[in-house]
Order: C-alpha cells, then sequence, then structure tokens
C-alpha cells in the first residue's frame, strides 16, 4: 500500500506575535463596542432633536419659545400637512444618511488606530520580551558546555530578574556538580593506575623467572592482557569526562596532517596483525585542541584496527566539503554490522554483538570518547554499516571560520 506524504508540522507562532495579534484583537474588542455606543447616542440624540424640530415647524406658536442653548429653528411662513410629510422625509433622510456616515467613518477610524495599535504592540512585546531573548542566547551558548557564563541580569527587580538570577543559581550548582565530577574521575583514575602498574610489573618479573612453568606463563599472559584493558578504561576516564566540555583553547590545524602522524604511529601495530593501512588525506582545515583532534583520529584508528578481519584493511579519509565542513571518515572491514546496533557503539561501556565475547580487546569507551569530543568542538560523529561488511565511521567538525 502507498504511504501517504507526510504533512508539515503546523509551527505555532512566536511569543512576540502571539502578543501583539493580542493587543490588536483586545484594541479592536474594545473599540466596536464603543462605537456602537456612539451609534446609539447619536441616534438617540438626533432623533430627539429632529423631532422637536419638527414639532416647531408645524406649531408656530412653539417655534417662538427658546429650546436649549442653541438657536431654534423659526419658520417664515405657516406649513401645509403636504409641506410636513416632506419635511419628515428631509429629516429621516438625513438622519439615516448621518448615522450611515459615523458608521463608516468610526468603522474605517478604528481600523486605522486597530493598525496602528497593532504596530505599537509588536514594538512593545519586542521590547518587554527583549530580556528573554538574552536569557535564551545565553542559555544557548551555556548548554555547548561553557558552563562559566552567567546571565548577570541588571534589570529591574521583577519576574525576569527573579527567573535569571534562578538560573544563574542553578548554574552555579551544576558547575560545581561537574568540576566534583570530573575531579573525581581524575582522583579514582589517578589512585586506580598506581596498583595497576604494580599488578603489572609483578607480573612481568613473575614471567622473567626460569621457573616459572608454562601454566603460569598462560596465566601470566592472560592477567598482562586483563591488566592492560584495565589501565585502557581507567585512561579513557578522565577523557570521556573531559570530551562533555566545550573546549575553548583552539588553534587552526589540518585533519590531515593529524591522520598522517596518527597513521604512521599505528602502521607498526597494524602490519602485526596483517592489517593493510589505505590514507587518502586531503587539506581540512579546522579550529580545535589538537590534543583531543589527535585523540579522536587515535581511537577511530585504533577501533578500526582492533576491531577487523585477518588480513582485512582500514581506509582513512579527510576532506573538505563545499561549505568548509571538515570531514574525517574511516572504514574498516569485518563481519557485516546490523544498522539497528549503531548507536550502541557510541555508549559507554557498550560493545557490538559480535565483540562482547571478545572484550578484552577494548574497554568500551573509544567511540564514546571520540562523539564527546566531537560534540565538544562544535561536530557530530556517525556510523553506518559498510556494503560487503565493516563499518562506515565519519566525523563532522566545522569550518575554520566558525569555530574561531
Amino acid at each position: 500500500m502507498k504511504r501517504l506524504p507526510k504533512l508539515p508540522r503546523f509551527q505555532r507562532p512566536t511569543i512576540r506575535v502571539r502578543l501583539t495579534l493580542m493587543y490588536g484583537a483586545l484594541f479592536m474588542a474594545a473599540g466596536v463596542p464603543l462605537l456602537g455606543i456612539t451609534y446609539l447616542l447619536v441616534e438617540n440624540t438626533l432623533g430627539d432633536r429632529l423631532v422637536r424640530i419638527s414639532m416647531k415647524t408645524t406649531d408656530p406658536a412653539k417655534a417662538a419659545q427658546p429650546d436649549g442653548p442653541s438657536a431654534p429653528f423659526t419658520p417664515t411662513t405657516p406649513t401645509t400637512p403636504h409641506d410636513s410629510l416632506d419635511i419628515r422625509k428631509l429629516e429621516t433622510g438625513f438622519m439615516d444618511a448621518t448615522l450611515r456616515s459615523l458608521l463608516s467613518q468610526g468603522a474605517i477610524a478604528l481600523g486605522m488606530l486597530t493598525i496602528v495599535a497593532t504596530i505599537f504592540g509588536y514594538l512593545m512585546a519586542g521590547r518587554v520580551l527583549r530580556p528573554l531573548h538574552h536569557i535564551s542566547e545565553t542559555a544557548g551558548r551555556i548548554s555547548k558546555g561553557n558552563l562559566g557564563e552567567r546571565l548577570a541580569f541588571s534589570g529591574p527587580h521583577d519576574e525576569i530578574k527573579n527567573l535569571a538570577d534562578t538560573f544563574d543559581s542553578m548554574m552555579d550548582q551544576l558547575q560545581h556538580a561537574f568540576d566534583d565530577q570530573q575531579r573525581f574521575v581524575s582522583d579514582a583514575s589517578h589512585e586506580l593506575r598506581t596498583p595497576l602498574a604494580i599488578n603489572r610489573t609483578l607480573i612481568e618479573v613473575a614471567l622473567r623467572k626460569k621457573a616459572a612453568s608454562d601454566d603460569a606463563q598462560r596465566l601470566g599472559g592472560s592477567l598482562l592482557v586483563v591488566n592492560e584493558r584495565h589501565e585502557r578504561l581507567i585512561n579513557g576516564l578522565p577523557a570521556l569526562a573531559k570530551g562533555d566540555r566545550e573546549t575553548r583553547d583552539r588553534s587552526t590545524v589540518d585533519l590531515a596532517d593529524i591522520a598522517g602522524h596518527v597513521a604512521e604511529l599505528r602502521l607498526g601495530e597494524a602490519n602485526d596483525v596483517g592489517i593493510q593501512l589505505r590514507l587518502s588525506p586531503g587539506p581540512t582545515l579546522t579550529s580545535g585542541d589538537p590534543v583531543m583532534l589527535e585523540r579522536i583520529v587515535h581511537n577511530l584508528l585504533e577501533n578500526a584496527i582492533r576491531y577487523n578481519n585477518p588480513g582485512g584493511w582500514v581506509s582513512m579519509t579527510t576532506a573538505a566539503e563545499p561549505n568548509g565542513t571538515a570531514v574525517l571518515a574511516v572504514t574498516n572491514t569485518r563481519p557485516t554490522v546490523p544498522g539497528y546496533d549503531m548507536e550502541a557503539i557510541f555508549q559507554p561501556f557498550r560493545r557490538l554483538q559480535a565483540d562482547r565475547v571478545d572484550s578484552e580487546r577494548g574497554s568500551g569507551l573509544g567511540l564514546a570518547i571520540v562523539r564527546n569530543m566531537a560534540r565538544a568542538h562544535g561536530g557530530d560523529v556517525t556510523a553506518v554499516p559498510r556494503e560487503g561488511g565493516g563499518l562506515v565511521v565519519t566525523v563532522w567538525l566545522p569550518p575554520e571560520a566558525a569555530t574561531q
């Protein structure tokens, strides 16, 4: 069955537009009754005045009597019944024309004043919402990882001032929580490195002894592999915590240079396991922390080599898109990976189903660190299955000018 096209979602107007429409509607709602009341008052007043004038016209005795502050209409000659009928027609026509003119001219004036009031309402709504725009822009910058920035709203002590102060207080608590978390991770990693280093040294010393049996040698080798995995895990925790924060210390770097440097460092490991490295560097300028960018490339290449088929290959490409976005793509050969399992590889301590049986090869933090560091630079990373088996992991980083 053919699927129906998805209808575009209705976008609700902004608060400023809604306030402007509300101001205009309220002005119109107040103006229409006012025009109606004016119409009724003029109709009654004009009708009474015309009745009195008509009576004076038909009764010469009453014509000599003054009527109010205005001068009375005094006929010069007595009128006949036929003349009285013509006068009434004239009075009725005059009254109808006057009321129609009042209604039409009043409606035009009300419409013009409503337009003017709506324009002023739009300007006033913008002035009222200006502090909220400032709060929104500052909150957007803070959400990118700049937890040290504050609103510092200096307006009058009203609801918006209270909102800004509450937001600043909340950010102070969040910053203290993040600082405590990073401090704890750093201290814990430092404390755990020492016993692991001691364990590695003791195992290596025991393996060097000539009296070590074959079983002891195999056990020692297994313990060294487990110990190495724990060291990688502990070393990755500070990087994972640091990657959550937007980096400020940036300089112009070429991803092609970083990719070539990292490939040279990992070439020996790739040759040892029979993996062929294919490097296609293209000038790819971006701005960022060189150490963090190198860690991104290192983790991607390490994962591509470690989780690969024997005798497979790894391709690493750097290029710049027409809009200047820096792109790093790492492709490898491996068993077919289902598309629904892609998001799992970017979660800490989670691996693909095929890798869980051989978890000693990695700590489960490599791609999680890559994603956090890429987003700390304002970019992102995705992974898609490669046709024929393997993965294509692509990192996008903002153009050089956009990140400076």
